[in-house]
């Protein structure tokens, strides 16, 4: 399986799976998709992708950084973490566990398992909600609908259970 990195529309769309990261911030990203139209292409696609932290995000309908209309692959919103511990700070770095797992995305991963994050921003649970995770609130650490997935965590950095999780996706 040979990987690339592009926004081209016609490789997107031939591809057999489809990889959303994003590092940064939902207006700036949103605004670069929609003067390519990759907002709705993105949409319309049939294979399975995966959308990792802000990739995630940017599959939902709404996100507070900067009051953005995101994708809308998902019902699930965006919220800021809002702690009213000053011993939890935001963004959240670091490991933490996913729970209530609940998709083949999860094949050969143990309930608990330890993943990394880096956000400022969370998904709320919600009806797409595969995966849990708790930081300030539970939230939803990973959603699905369709051939849509996403991952609040970063699998790259998730030693052997990202490994697990990439792989997973890879076989769907």
């Amino acid at each position: 399986m040979e990987a690339m990195v592009t926004d081209e529309p016609a490789l997107l769309t031939t591809a057999d799976k489809v990889i959303f990261p994003g590092v940064g911030e939902a207006s700036t990203a949103m605004q670069y998709l929609r003067e390519r139209k990759l907002d709705l292409l993105i949409r319309d696609l049939k294979q399975p992708v995966l959308g990792i932290c802000l990739g995630m995000q940017l599959m939902c309908s709404y996100s507070e950084e900067n009051d953005t209309q995101c994708l809308g692959i998902f019902a699930e919103q965006v919220q800021k973490f809002k702690p009213a511990d000053t011993m939890l700070k935001v963004p959240q770095i670091g490991w933490n566990n996913i729970y209530h797992l609940k998709s083949p995305l999860f094949n050969k991963i143990t309930e608990n398992s330890f993943c990394y994050f880096v956000h400022g921003y969370y998904a709320a649970l919600g009806e797409h909600t595969i995966a849990v995770t708790d930081y300030v609130q539970p939230y939803s650490s990973a959603l699905h609908r369709d051939n849509f997935y996403g991952v609040q965590f970063h699998p790259e950095k998730s030693a052997s259970v990202g490994e697990q999780i990439l792989r997973n996706f890879l076989a769907l």
